[in-house]
């Protein structure tokens, strides 16, 4: 954890989810009272990736996610969150025909995407990497709150929950009107930065990390980004890697079982960070045309690169 205080502006960044948190609020804090205030609301956004995490995570034997999916054939009560987590993800699904589809954690296990980011300890459930389970064996009970998978298989909200965890951050330090949370690039820009104006992100090159593709004005709004280049399919600790070819990555086509190959990275802008990190993974799957059309239908700026480094965007996505 570290923290840096200035007259008007506040920093502070904690390792969470697999990366690193960064929290920044501008604005000037002269009493001890509004101080004080200040770092309650920032403990309680980053306590919400912990809680997330618990919930959500299937990485995590414990997690009650791991928990649902270790009682597949029965309706399974569960917590206001895991339920919309997956109701999220299964509406994606829906509205995808399945190009996104949370069903695909036993597959990724057989890529090799097992290992616990804290100590690197092999973290595998009994689920089978069946290719035939899809969304459609999901079914969910709004009234009893419930969760009944049909078949054994294994959920993997990765593409929602640090989403969501960004957005109950947001909610916790909506009081501070002015904020940022950066959760390893994915973000959520709340009001205005020090200066008084909105904040200004830039989306990185897929190729050269160096370099910036855009540079964005945003408040009051989420960017998230999807790129070929974040986790590679054979940096993963596992025998299975290795019989996947070098192009694979952590991105899953659930209809064809192999990585995406159209598009290398997809940038989403939306109200929240559920919705960009979602939308933005499906976009990449779908490619982009199809995936265009999606963020387009949804009404979201978005920008999608091919991998002859062409840029796809959404009448709306502004350079500054």
């Amino acid at each position: 954890m570290t923290g840096v205080a200035v007259a008007d502006r506040f920093v502070q960044s904690r390792a969470r989810m697999g990366t690193i948190v960064t929290i920044d609020v501008p604005g000037h804090w002269a009493s001890g009272r509004a101080r004080r205030e200040r770092a309650r609301a920032v403990d309680r956004a980053f306590a919400w990736f912990d809680r997330v995490e618990a919930v959500c995570s299937r990485f995590d034997a414990t997690s009650e996610l791991r928990r649902l999916c270790a009682r597949a054939g029965r309706p399974v009560v569960v917590s206001p969150m895991l339920f919309e987590a997956v109701r999220f993800a299964v509406a994606v699904a829906e509205e995808t025909q399945g190009a996104f589809d949370p069903t695909v954690g036993g597959r990724m296990e057989a890529r090799g995407f097992t290992r616990h980011y804290r100590d690197g300890s092999e973290q595998r459930s009994t689920a089978p990497p069946d290719a035939a389970v899809s969304f459609r064996d999901v079914e969910l009970d709004a009234d009893a709150l419930s969760v009944c998978l049909h078949r054994p298989l294994l959920l993997d909200l990765g593409a929602v929950a640090k989403g969501l965890a960004i957005d109950m951050a947001a909610q916790a330090l909506a009081p501070l009107v002015n904020f940022a949370v950066d959760a390893g690039g994915d973000l959520f820009l709340g009001g205005h930065n020090a200066d008084d104006a909105p904040w200004t992100v830039g989306v990185r090159h897929p190729r050269d990390p160096a370099q910036l593709l855009s540079r964005l004005a945003l408040s009051d709004a989420a960017l998230c980004t999807s790129g070929d280049y974040e986790r590679r399919v054979h940096d993963a600790s596992s025998p299975e890697a290795s019989m996947v070819s070098g192009g694979e990555h952590h991105l899953l086509d659930p209809r064809t079982g192999r990585s995406p190959a159209d598009a290398i990275s997809v940038s989403v802008v939306a109200p929240t960070a559920m919705v960009a990190d979602a939308l933005g993974t499906a976009a990449f799957v779908l490619g982009c045309t199809a995936g265009l059309a999606l963020l387009e239908r949804h009404d979201l700026r978005g920008c999608l690169v091919d991998a002859q480094l062409t840029c796809h965007n959404t009448p709306d996505w502004c350079d500054v």
